[in-house]
């Protein structure tokens, strides 16, 4: 007698359900991390024009503002970067808290942080 191979409809139905809950987390996973590449871009873009070498802090604040409304960035603000010294560079730090809402009482809570260095 032949035995049969293959997959039985139990294990096809979950499988499609462990792939329709990870491509639901993906779709919600994907812009926090765009947004994340754009905050990364921003301040990296801030250091290499070399405009944070003779600005302010608050110049380089509302530089990274100017920045975040080109970019419709809302997360964080100028005011939430953290701007300091390492020898002679300026170096822009932040970090911030993303929740992302999943199903109907499950979040994701991914805690983001970069710096320009």
């Amino acid at each position: 007698m032949k035995k049969q191979a293959g997959v039985s409809l139990t294990m096809l139905l979950m499988i499609l359900i462990v792939l329709a809950l990870a491509a639901v987390a993906g779709m919600r996973v994907g812009p926090a991390y765009m947004e994340y590449g754009q905050i990364k871009k921003a301040v990296t873009d801030i250091v290499q024009s070399g405009e944070a070498r003779t600005a302010s802090v608050g110049d380089i604040r509302k530089s990274f503002d100017r920045r975040a409304q080109i970019n419709d960035i809302s997360v964080i603000t100028g005011q939430d970067l953290d701007i300091s010294k390492d020898g002679g560079d300026v170096v822009i730090a932040f970090s911030y808290p993303k929740k992302l809402p999943l199903f109907s009482n499950m979040s994701l809570l991914i805690e983001f942080e970069g710096s320009s260095k």
